[in-house]
């Protein structure tokens, strides 16, 4: 009698284990095929292609004109003018016909010696690139993003680079979110989500913070997680790095994409490096 109890509760507790097992192989395929990188592949290959395509351009800019653009939150007359902004002019131009080789990047586009336009259809001999096949930079204006009158310090006309994730926005517009711009500063030693201010900051934050604080389009109350700085620095850490504080990419640049979400600084984010999200 003894015997058949046994075999009985060994038979339940069988029973019970596989039970548990068939529930948590249909917990984990519904998280897997509902995930929105699973639902959205073709979206997330077509991200990566174009931060691919937007590194070549980067570099065949970097070999015409010695270096990479700057990135810097101002233009060299202290307006604004992002990082995401300065990206779209050195691989498209302000009018996405080339970038102009006496171009010091000014939000007016004025040459920097005599003040005329750059950006005219009597300058296109003068012109470099451009540097990104126009389907694949997928360039707009901030107001087909932000909507008219929701677009800050910068200009409703300024060109940004935006990413495949397209959603319809309140312009009416079908557009993703803007691809953000960080140029590294070779001299930089130290890379510190504690001091983020410090200028030996390899990457300074405030080079899109701007354009992020112009918030998320369609939701007046969502916030972009990366308008923390430190979950900027935290984000950004090569992580292979041991000892010391390293940011990716440190003699060159990031590219970051919001990703699905449309937020910039989570954990879907997508970027020209092994993006590691870290909560703050």
């Amino acid at each position: 009698m003894r015997r058949t109890s046994a075999a009985r509760h060994a038979s339940a507790a069988i029973g019970w284990l596989i039970l548990l097992v068939v529930l948590l192989f249909i917990l984990v395929g519904y998280v897997i095929l509902h995930h929105p990188y699973r639902s959205h592949p073709a979206t997330l290959n077509r991200q990566k292609a174009q931060l691919h395509a937007i590194d070549a351009g980067l570099e065949l800019f970097d070999n015409e004109f010695k270096g990479y653009p700057p990135s810097d939150a101002n233009d060299v007359t202290g307006t604004p003018y992002c990082g995401a902004m300065k990206l779209a002019e050195a691989t498209i131009g302000q009018d996405l016909v080339g970038c102009h080789r006496k171009s010091v990047f000014r939000a007016d586009g004025l040459d920097p010696n005599s003040l005329a336009p750059l950006y005219t259809v009597g300058t296109f001999r003068a012109r470099l690139g451009p540097f990104l096949a126009a389907e694949t930079a997928n360039a707009h204006k901030l107001v087909d993003i932000y909507g008219k009158g929701k677009t800050g310090a910068f200009p409703e006309d300024a060109v940004v680079l935006c990413d495949t994730f397209v959603r319809k926005l309140p312009s009416g517009k079908k557009v993703g979110m803007p691809i953000l711009y960080y140029r590294a500063d070779p001299s930089g030693t130290r890379h510190d989500p504690n001091k983020p201010d410090d200028p030996q900051n390899v990457y300074d934050y405030r080079d899109n913070l701007a354009l992020i604080r112009l918030g998320v389009p369609g939701d007046p109350n969502a916030v972009h997680p990366l308008a923390n700085p430190k979950r900027f620095y935290l984000n950004t850490r090569d992580h292979m790095v041991s000892g010391t504080s390293r940011p990716y990419r440190d003699d060159s640049y990031i590219l970051l994409s919001a990703g699905y979400d449309g937020l910039y600084g989570t954990a879907d984010d997508i970027c020209n490096f092994d993006w590691r999200y870290r909560e703050c």
